[in-house]
């Protein structure tokens, strides 16, 4: 809460302050001290990053600063930190990831802005920086957010030392075994001295004494180019274990999946629509001769108040049918069959969702209420079922825990209060309202950093105050089971298709030999 507070706090002294910012010497003592908290060994501590709010004033700072009559040497010194600031917040904004490779546009149309103008990456990186300085050295300071790149510092670059600060990190390059390869006769050198050669006098023969400038050992003109690594420079991508908050670090496949437990970064937007198809058969003895069919499209909107707290929306639509069999559960679509049909909006509510302990990043409480819209949701003699005339309170509690490169187990434990709102005390209903604890498992194989094929299982107890003979007392008065295969497919890190089909019981359909089975699709878009 401390945190949400002060994230607020700052957002609106920056909004209340005037369009432009001076850049002195607080900014770059600022930009140390987040450096310095959250880079380690040349990577970026994403995971940690991820629960703050730290690096959001700086990003702002950039936006609004007034460059108009700073010295050029401290121009160029926040420049380069503008840039690493801004690599480390677009690979925020869509992490976890496994490359900014796998976000479209990262460099090229994903927009920032420095100093009051709108830009893309590469746009600041050659028209900003490397045109008007033409300093190769600046190819030792800029880091894309890849482990191909110079590793990043955990210290801000200070006009006063620039100088010394872009020599020591082109010597400590050039002289880095995992950068300059050399292998006997032959030296493997990286790809941005063929993609910049123009930066480094133009050819292989200036290329080459460039390096040995700053080399201690210089390397001969046998060299050749070894393939970039685009991973990202994230303490996740190489470390499987506990991390310094004690949570849980994910490799392989398993650093790159969208964890749906986490709550989703300040800023930013999430917006969910599952369309769940239930249908079940049903009939006399052993025959069974109807089919109800319920489809409903949930659509939620989630806004990142901050890094822990997450504020929505739900809505709900459903359409129902009755018919007899033999029929298709899709015929809930149709309009021309015989049965009862229904539809509209039946649900409006808020929601939150809330990362309630710091150290369990992949933990999170939400909790939504629904309103019920519309009349006689429950039915009537002329019109079936389609909800519940009362409101829906939700509270779910969201656990996800890697299991090694490719494995994960999530599991959801809920309390559901459905039809709050009505008991008749004039009728002698009390306590009318269904009360249920939904308990879901789910096992994820990803097979790729895009795939994932998972095993679900549930069950969910309803609890009465009564029991069938009217004796008062807490008991299980209906209950259902659910198990399915799903797979999702992450196009990219913001947009994402589920498909799910599971078979479904309940005590009623245990007690009269009914079937059941549901046919889920999801789409999950991040903004």
């Amino acid at each position: 809460m401390y945190n949400t507070i002060k994230i607020l706090f700052v957002l609106i002294t920056f909004s209340l302050s005037a369009n432009s910012q001076i850049i002195d010497e607080s900014f770059f003592n600022k930009t140390d001290a987040f450096f310095k908290r959250y880079v380690q060994d040349g990577r970026v501590n994403y995971a940690d990053l991820q629960t703050t709010g730290d690096l959001m004033p700086l990003i702002i700072a950039v936006e609004k600063a007034d460059l108009d009559n700073i010295p050029e040497v401290s121009k160029k010194a926040f420049y380069i930190n503008a840039y690493n600031l801004h690599v480390m917040n677009l690979a925020l904004k869509n992490y976890p990831l496994q490359s900014v490779q796998d976000i479209p546009g990262f460099f090229e149309k994903k927009k920032i802005v420095v100093g009051g103008e709108k830009l893309n990456l590469n746009k600041f990186e050659k028209e900003y920086m490397l045109k008007p300085y033409n300093d190769p050295r600046l190819h030792f300071v800029l880091v894309c957010g890849a482990l191909g790149c110079p590793p990043i510092t955990d210290f801000a670059y200070f006009p006063q030392q620039l100088e010394e600060q872009l020599e020591q990190q082109t010597q400590l390059a050039l002289n880095d075994p995992s950068f300059i390869r050399p292998k006997g006769n032959e030296t493997e050198i990286s790809q941005i001295f063929k993609w910049y050669t123009e930066d480094f006098g133009g050819g292989k023969k200036e290329v080459i004494a460039f390096i040995n400038s700053y080399r201690n050992q210089p390397i001969s003109n046998n060299t050749s180019y070894y393939k970039y690594d685009w991973s990202l420079n994230d303490v996740a991508t190489t470390l499987t274990g506990s991390s310094g908050n004690g949570t849980t670090i994910a490799g392989g496949n398993n650093a790159s999946r969208y964890v749906v437990s986490s709550t989703i970064p300040v800023g930013s937007y999430e917006i969910k629509i599952f369309n769940n198809l239930y249908s079940q058969k049903t009939g006399g003895g052993e025959e069974l001769t109807d089919r109800s069919s319920f489809f409903t499209t949930t659509l939620t909107a989630l806004y990142g108040l901050s890094n822990r707290l997450n504020v929505g929306i739900n809505t709900r639509w459903r359409k129902v049918r009755n018919h007899a069999l033999p029929s298709s559960p899709f015929g809930v679509f149709g309009s021309d069959e015989n049965g009862s049909s229904r539809s509209g909006l039946t649900g409006f509510g808020p929601m939150i969702r809330w990362a309630a302990i710091p150290s369990w990043e992949n933990f999170s409480i939400q909790s939504s209420y629904t309103f019920a819209i519309g009349e006689q949701l429950t039915g009537s003699a002329t019109q079936p079922f389609i909800d519940w005339n009362g409101g829906v309170w939700n509270t779910q509690f969201f656990n996800d825990f890697p299991i090694g490169d490719n494995f994960s187990l999530f599991t959801e434990i809920d309390f559901l209060w459905e039809d709050i709102g009505t008991d008749n005390p004039e009728e002698g209903v009390f306590f009318n309202n269904k009360k249920t604890t939904p308990i879901t498992a789910i096992l994820s194989y990803n097979p790729n950093r895009k795939s994932t094929i998972y095993f679900l299982t549930g069950y969910a107890p309803s609890w009465s105050f009564t029991n069938d003979q009217g004796e008062s007392g807490l008991t299980i008065s209906d209950y259902f089971y659910q198990g399915g295969i799903g797979g999702k497919y992450q196009f990219t890190p913001n947009f994402e298709i589920e498909l799910l089909y599971s078979d479904f019981t309940t005590k009623f359909l245990n007690d009269n030999n009914g079937q059941a089975a549901t046919y889920n699709l999801g789409i999950r878009m991040n903004l």
